[in-house]
């Protein structure tokens, strides 16, 4: 190609681009305007969570919301969150996760407001679990079947809904019996104000024992290239007893998509990474490899460092359903098209092998937290 006819060639791709652009800016900003959100033709891919009745279908990447209210150093404008949120739904996600605890209320507030136009569509998730006096976290735990049924109630106000598609225990409580925790989430099962029932962050005792009062759905659990735990110890009883597993901060907090590096400034205040080894600024510089590996694997296939991340995990299992939390478009586009990344098993054989060669530092909470 001469090179007129090529700078011809860029000049009509840059405009076609940029019309592209604007029709989706366009189509964002009338979404998030009147409030209404109609799905398109789209094709994202679906996958199962659980079993029997306790049988859920979702799209194969979900939205987690948290940080379009709290612990992610800043708070975006609600406008912008609520459009974001209404695009995912337009784009074909229809697994939307929230907790009492995101704010704290904030976030329910928020989701609630977002989803109306299209509740009956989607699968609403949220959370009970932490004790939360005076609108402040006090870092404890309570699962008293009392208190649960007053968080329910909250919540679904909050959530302007009369059912919370599935409702998950937010940490295991030391001083309330799983069976307890179980048997009160059952009895909202049949009262209607719930239809499923996870666990986030239960080890494999407390998965048991909850599963034998009131089938689970889903297990929420840390999972990245990052934190792999849950593959040794989680993946087993989950195939065993058909419970689906959703991987929350799949892209480690963003530090796997290459967006934050020793440099980047968090907010104390409102935002948990400071507090967390793996953010410290010499493991961050320590572990960069493996950003390094990401990147250069998926320079040669078109792909960013997250999407490798996210189709990762895709590959783990069918029954795996990640939700990697934005608050921007781009972002949630690039993150809903790594459903699309389908690797050979030699491609997915690389990527393991060499992560597994790569020594993490930092731990991924001060205290564990699976129990």
């Amino acid at each position: 190609m001469g090179s007129n006819n090529r700078r011809d060639f860029l000049k009509v791709g840059a405009a076609l681009s940029g019309s592209l652009l604007l029709s989706q800016a366009s189509g964002f900003s009338k979404t998030s305007s009147t409030g209404k959100s109609e799905k398109k033709n789209v094709n994202i891919k679906q996958r199962t969570l659980g079993k029997g009745r306790q049988r859920i279908e979702v799209s194969s990447v979900g939205l987690g919301c948290m940080g379009m209210s709290w612990n992610r150093s800043f708070v975006p404008d609600k406008k912008s969150s609520i459009a974001v949120i209404r695009k995912a739904y337009e784009m074909g996600v229809t697994l939307f996760d929230t907790a009492e605890a995101y704010g704290p209320f904030a976030n329910e507030e928020l989701v609630g407001e977002a989803i109306a136009s299209f509740r009956k569509e989607i699968i609403l998730c949220s959370k009970f679990g932490f004790d939360i006096q005076n609108g402040k976290m006090t870092g404890g735990f309570n699962s008293k079947p009392k208190h649960i049924r007053e968080v329910v109630e909250q919540s679904l106000k909050r959530l302007k809904t009369d059912v919370i598609d599935l409702l998950y225990q937010h940490r295991v409580d030391p001083n309330v019996p799983m069976e307890d925790v179980a048997g009160t989430v059952k009895d909202l099962i049949q009262e209607g104000k719930v239809r499923n029932f996870g666990l986030s962050e239960a080890g494999v005792q407390s998965i048991r024992k909850a599963h034998a009062v009131q089938p689970l759905t889903a297990i929420q659990t840390e999972l990245s290239l990052m934190s792999r735990e849950p593959l040794t110890d989680i993946f087993p009883v989950c195939e065993e007893l058909g419970i689906g597993f959703v991987p929350y901060s799949p892209l480690c907090r963003a530090y796997l998509t290459g967006y934050l590096n020793e440099r980047t400034k968090f907010v104390p205040g409102n935002d948990n990474r400071p507090t967390l080894p793996r953010y410290k600024s010499e493991a961050i510089i320590a572990n960069w490899s493996i950003i390094g590996f990401l990147t250069d694997f998926g320079n040669q296939r078109g792909l960013t460092a997250a999407q490798v991340s996210l189709a990762w995990l895709l590959a783990q299992k069918p029954w795996v359903v990640p939700i990697p939390g934005t608050s921007k478009l781009a972002h949630l586009q690039e993150n809903i098209w790594s459903s699309d990344v389908e690797f050979t098993p030699d491609e997915l054989s690389e990527i393991t092998s060499a992560i597994s060669k790569i020594k993490i530092v930092g731990d991924r909470y001060a205290k564990p937290q699976t129990s």
